[in-house]
């Protein structure tokens, strides 16, 4: 008999990662087609606010795979290779929007889906080729 009980509440997801050859490159291309913010800019990584809720981190690849220990404690090591998945979510009525800043842009779009739901998702592919999808409601509950 499991005696269980709930975990506290997640308030959300905070960051996530994808890994860069070139880190200004790509550090760029995030900047610039959909305007982030920059929180740090570092050799070992650029750091941008997402609507004023999460962080994406773009990691100079093979920079993170050794633990990061200082006087504040460790960091452990890890990194991503291969096809690497994110997605941001936008308004429906912005869909047509970003249609146009992606050709704007020079951006191919590799990939669209309708959601049974209703949402639709149009997917492009960074400068490493990890696979940026652009979300509106719909897709999940």
């Amino acid at each position: 008999m499991s005696n269980r009980t709930s975990p506290p509440p997640i308030d959300g997801l905070l960051e996530t990662s994808v890994y860069a050859r070139d880190l200004q490159r790509t550090a760029a291309f995030y900047r610039d087609l959909f305007g982030f913010r920059t929180l740090v800019d570092s050799p070992r990584l650029v750091a941008f606010d997402v609507a004023a809720r999460s962080v994406l981190l773009v990691f100079q690849a093979g920079s993170t795979e050794d633990d990061v220990v200082d006087a504040r404690g460790r960091i452990p090591g890890h990194d991503g290779r291969g096809r690497l998945h994110l997605a941001l979510s936008i308004a429906s009525e912005d869909l047509d929007a970003w249609r146009n800043r992606l050709v704007e842009r020079g951006v191919e779009v590799v990939g669209e889906y309708r959601w049974p739901r209703g949402g639709t998702s149009l997917y492009i592919r960074d400068p490493d080729d990890a696979l940026v999808e652009l979300a509106t409601p719909g897709l999940w509950w």
